[in-house]
C-alpha cells in the first residue's frame, strides 16, 4: 500500500483484531478529537465517527458527528441540517 506521499507503506492491519483510528481536527478554530472503529474482526462494530475527550478521568466519547463531512482530512465542513435530519 502506498501512503500520501507514494511511499511504500508496511500493511499491519493483519496483525491486530481490531484497529480504532484517533484523529485531530480543526474546528472553529479549536483543535477537536474523533475516534472510529475501522476493523473489528470477528463482528460487527460501529462504523460512525465521533467526537472524544481524553482527562484524568478516563476517555469520554461523544455523540456521532454526523453534521460535518471530511472529519478525516483534518478540515470538516458542516453539511446542510436538512441532509442530517433525513438520514
Amino acid at each position: 500500500m502506498l501512503d500520501d506521499r507514494g511511499h511504500l507503506e508496511l500493511v499491519s492491519s493483519y496483525l491486530a483484531d481490531a484497529v480504532v483510528l484517533m484523529r485531530y481536527f480543526e474546528l472553529n478554530g479549536e483543535v477537536c478529537q474523533a475516534i472510529s472503529v475501522i476493523k473489528k474482526r470477528g463482528g460487527a462494530h460501529e462504523r460512525t465517527i465521533r467526537g472524544f475527550s481524553m482527562s484524568d478521568k478516563g476517555l469520554t466519547v461523544g455523540p456521532a458527528l454526523r453534521q460535518f463531512r471530511g472529519i478525516l482530512t483534518g478540515v470538516p465542513h458542516v453539511i446542510d441540517e436538512h441532509k442530517v435530519a433525513e438520514k
